[in-house]
């Protein structure tokens, strides 16, 4: 039996709720480190996020992730492997995903992101 996450269908997805997730510099971290990947096409898991906070507060935050659109997360055996919604968003708000990661990027010291080199490593 496979379990599977609720998703924000693509009209779902809400401006307002998408940029208020990203206030949170944990999302936002979370957001700009998935975008790094998004070139080799690769998934993270949960514990791939372990440099940016605890088990339960990184759960909380993914979820966040999830409900607002900005995530997709898939169930594999144990696993949960994430991915941007980058189709769907850059669909719903042309553009504003390449802002926010560019910004986060010029930004990523004084958000205190750590470099994506020492997420996903483990």
């Amino acid at each position: 039996m496979s379990r599977s996450l609720q998703h924000p269908t693509r009209d779902q997805i809400d401006l307002p709720m998408v940029l208020d997730c990203l206030s949170d510099p944990t999302r936002l971290a979370i957001v700009y480190t998935l975008a790094q990947h998004e070139r080799a096409a690769t998934e993270l898991c949960c514990g791939d996020f372990n440099a940016l906070s605890g088990k339960s507060n990184l759960a909380y935050h993914f979820a966040k992730l999830r409900e607002s659109g900005l995530m997709l997360t898939r169930i594999v055996g144990t696993n949960r492997l994430m991915k941007l919604r980058r189709e769907d968003l850059d669909a719903r708000f042309p553009g504003l995903l390449d802002a926010v990661i560019k910004s986060a990027a010029r930004d990523a010291k004084r958000l205190q992101i750590p470099d994506v080199e020492t997420v996903g490593a483990g």
